[in-house]
């Protein structure tokens, strides 16, 4: 009889135990966190930065920019990442002073203007010291009079701008296509705003040709 009623108390609680457990919902599923792809260049080191090259493909035609990772490796790092990821893809040259630069990078102007486009241009760059002398082909980050504040936005030179050495982080030069620049430069604006603004089909990421 003890064994008879040990077993019968044991399967009461048993059984009380399984009551007081709530339901398990069908097809319950683990519980994941999304986590983000790294770009292309994240971590990549200076030498490996510094053998790529890009091409901005225009409607005039393309722009062929060798980097200095050397020099403003955050800033190289970023447009190497626009780049590679389609970012620059449709964008255009929003901004032209005669005689001075060309400015791309304003994302809000791609075709392909989304959530993702905004976040990029959302990361702010770490101010880079301006080792380079800002002369005629150079590529540089624009920026405002805040600290910190260069995102995706680039100016490329027609004409030497020394005023700008020491303010704004070089990061590259054109090395073929300023026939293109100039011509970019040369077309009719509104202000600073071009009246027919060219536009970037597409920008490659490629090994330097030696």
């Amino acid at each position: 009889m003890t064994f008879v009623r040990y077993v019968i108390g044991f399967s009461l609680i048993w059984l009380f135990s399984l009551a007081q457990e709530p339901p398990k919902k069908a097809n319950a599923r683990a519980s994941t966190t999304a986590v983000e792809s790294p770009d292309p260049f994240d971590g990549a080191s200076v030498e490996k930065m510094g053998s790529q090259c890009v091409t901005l493909e225009t409607e005039l035609g393309p722009i062929d920019i060798g980097l200095m990772p050397e020099v403003a490796p955050e800033a190289v790092r970023n447009f190497l990442n626009l780049s590679a990821t389609g970012a620059f893809d449709t964008t255009t040259f929003s901004r032209v002073v005669k005689g001075f630069v060309i400015q791309g990078g304003d994302l809000q102007t791609s075709q392909k203007w989304n959530a993702e486009l905004a976040k990029r241009m959302m990361h702010h760059l770490p101010d880079e010291p301006g080792l380079v002398k800002h002369v005629r082909g150079i590529v540089s980050m624009a920026r405002t009079e805040e600290p910190n504040s260069a995102t995706t936005h680039f100016f490329i030179l027609v004409n030497a701008a020394p005023h700008l050495d020491s303010k704004f982080a070089a990061f590259g030069t054109v090395t073929k296509g300023m026939e293109v620049v100039d011509a970019i430069n040369q077309a009719p604006i509104d202000g600073e705003k071009p009246k027919t603004p060219v536009k970037i089909n597409r920008a490659t990421v490629r090994q330097c040709k030696k």
